[in-house]
């Protein structure tokens, strides 16, 4: 069984910010995978279906941002879990917007959500990062995380929840790899070529025979006669 956590803040008055993109994360799986009806529990939001052959928790804590070890902590000793056994879906600073990262164990580059993580269950958990860019200065970042997504971002957005969606199975298996591929083909799918093949140049072109030339004619004789010979020849 996995347990996957989604890092946000309880409300209508936060939904749709960006510190809340965990819980968008797990809101997409949940809807598209068809997985059980949402319910309290944990001091959070709980539903389980299966990805793949994978039997699946999703927990939204409902403790606040700073307090969201103490939900997964009540659910981990519950179902009997190790922390090898969370992944954590968080907003990532220190990504541009639109990039999605996955890693395990770490530090929690001041994350208030993944500090209380540290605390409660340890630092073996993997986690989704999924990157919401920076503001450009610390003192910003505070109003940053709380406010809502641009509508410039629903492009990207979009495409990343549907990417999460599309590998969340292969992130059940622990497949990563096989996952991230599935984010990196929403963000930025394959192109057809449109490009048209370049004409033949020149050099390329098959060179056209040439006409091949007349055999030279052979030059005369030299003639040796001398004068009384050619005239003897002339008469005879």
């Amino acid at each position: 069984m996995k347990l996957f956590v989604g890092l946000g803040n309880p409300g209508t008055k936060y939904q749709n910010n960006r510190h809340n993109i965990g819980f968008m994360a797990l809101d997409r799986i949940a809807d598209d995978h068809g997985f059980a009806p949402w319910k309290g529990k944990f001091q959070g939001s709980l539903t389980e279906g299966r990805l793949g052959s994978e039997k699946v928790l999703l927990l939204k804590p409902e403790t606040f941002m700073n307090l969201s070890g103490q939900s997964v902590g009540e659910a981990m000793r519950f179902y009997k879990l190790a922390a090898e056994d969370v992944v954590v879906f968080h907003d990532e600073l220190d990504l541009a917007a639109g990039k999605l990262k996955y890693k395990k164990g770490g530090g929690h580059a001041g994350h208030n959500g993944l500090r209380s993580m540290h605390q409660h269950i340890g630092e073996a958990y993997g986690r989704v990062r999924m990157g919401i860019g920076h503001p450009g200065r610390k003192d910003l970042v505070s109003h940053y995380v709380l406010h809502d997504f641009h509508k410039m971002d629903q492009d990207w957005l979009d495409d990343m929840l549907r990417g999460i969606s599309d590998g969340a199975a292969h992130l059940a298996a622990g497949d990563t790899a096989k996952f991230s591929n599935a984010v990196a083909l929403r963000l930025a799918p394959p192109r057809s070529s449109t490009t048209k093949p370049k004409p033949e140049t020149q050099q390329n072109q098959p060179k056209a025979k040439a006409t091949p030339k007349p055999d030279p004619k052979p030059e005369p004789a030299q003639d040796t006669r001398n004068p009384l010979q050619k005239l003897m020849d002339k008469f005879s």
